[in-house]
């Protein structure tokens, strides 16, 4: 096997692992109904279900990230898929929609791992802008899920029941889990220096927080993912009821903004073999605010026709599509021995401010897409002053201004 198609498989191993998550969220809701029919329950309640995967991928990350760190890599990604399997296995077999929230807990810290593990194993494999190149065409894998994930599942409730959904999920898992144990080596022998005692772990998590560095990237990152939940949250109420668009209609638009992310991660791989990873973060973001800035004022006046918006959100997908991989990637990049741990709290603060930022358009709700745009630009401006922080500092560092400091690689 030649090193570039080994290469490749281990990215698509390492895409599959990501992908586990966002199928495990979209894959199910077309099947919301079904479920309220067949549990003798109501949306509202069913709704908790996903909100009970989302406390588990934030929880989840936060636990695997020192696993990942104290025995390597294979062993907590092994283990999280297996307990995702049994939880899925488990949603199938539901008798209650109690059981069901809870099982979809233990099935999001199941699918966490691969999220976590996939962006620790990156780090291990590459160093500088390479990151950042690897992690663009894991987003160009994670990208297809969210077309896909739904047609599956409405096929699969259509045809065989809601239930088969897990199924299937679970199915998808074992093949990924045989796909780790046959083609991906281990790419950071365990470590028992680490520590997984509470106190440890969160001295560890605060020696991250530690690096400048670390904190203005990371925020960086987690702003853009402000950018993409206040579109999710938004845009069905947008779309449906203030643009007359039909469901249909609806998934349609869904999918070319989807593809907006492949596309998008495809040029920035690009970009990064000929310009400095900082250089085109900082680009991605400032036109992502001047777009973020040109929605708002569009939607508050009301000059901007339907076609105006939908191309604008397209280009604003856009460009989150390229500061993701490279805003983490530099989070990511002075981490080593502890990159299990950075990656987990990279993770966990994308998804803490994701959910901060669909609250903030539920709550600001008025009737218009003011909300949407508010916060979708605010997180945009947010991500260009924190990404631009990062360079003056780096460049202050460089000139001797800013002492640097060495890459934490262990707990004091």
């Amino acid at each position: 096997m030649t090193d570039r198609r080994q290469h490749r498989l281990i990215m698509l191993v390492l895409g599959a692992l990501a992908a586990i998550g966002p199928f495990s969220t979209d894959m199910y809701l077309p099947g919301f109904q079904a479920i309220a029919r067949s549990l003798r329950t109501d949306i509202a309640h069913v709704d908790l279900s996903l909100t009970s995967y989302f406390i588990g991928i934030s929880i989840g990350q936060l636990v695997f990230g020192p696993m990942l760190d104290r025995y390597g890599r294979k062993r907590p990604i092994v283990l999280g898929l297996l307990l995702y399997i049994f939880a899925a296995l488990g949603c199938a077999l539901s008798p209650s929609i109690d059981c069901l929230i809870a099982l979809r807990l233990f099935l999001a810290v199941g699918a966490c791992v691969g999220m976590v593990g996939s962006r620790a194993v990156v780090r291990d494999l590459f160093s500088g802008s390479e990151i950042a190149r690897a992690l663009s065409m894991l987003m160009m894998i994670f990208g297809v899920a969210p077309i896909i994930a739904p047609t599956i599942g409405g096929v699969v409730v259509t045809l065989l029941g809601w239930r088969f959904i897990f199924g299937v999920l679970a199915a998808i898992a074992a093949v990924v889990l045989f796909a780790v144990q046959r083609l991906l080596r281990e790419t950071r022998q365990a470590d028992l220096s680490v520590s997984l005692r509470p106190r440890n772990v969160v001295r560890e998590y605060i020696n991250v927080f530690k690096e400048r560095e670390f904190i203005l990237y990371a925020g960086a990152a987690s702003a853009a993912t402000g950018c993409l939940f206040s579109y999710i949250t938004g845009s069905p109420f947008l779309f449906i009821d203030l643009f007359g668009f039909t469901p249909t209609e609806f998934g349609w638009i869904y999918g070319v903004n989807a593809c907006s992310l492949i596309a998008a991660n495809q040029v920035n791989r690009m970009l990064l073999r000929k310009y400095d990873i900082g250089r085109v973060l900082l680009v991605f973001t400032a036109v992502q605010t001047a777009i973020g800035l040109l929605l708002l004022g569009g939607t508050s006046i009301g000059f901007l026709p339907k076609t105006a918006v939908l191309g604008l959100i397209f280009c604003f997908l856009f460009c989150f599509a390229s500061i993701m991989p490279n805003a983490t990637g530099l989070s990511l990049q002075r981490f080593s021995r502890n990159a299990g741990s950075a990656s987990a709290l990279v993770g966990g603060m994308q998804m803490i401010v994701g959910a901060l930022a669909s609250a903030s358009v539920s709550y600001l709700h008025d009737g218009t897409a003011f909300p949407m745009a508010l916060t979708m630009c605010a997180s945009a401006s947010a991500a260009l002053l924190l990404a631009a922080a990062a360079t003056l500092f780096l460049k202050h560092a460089a000139h001797g201004d800013e002492p640097g400091r060495p890459s934490i690689n262990s707990i004091n």
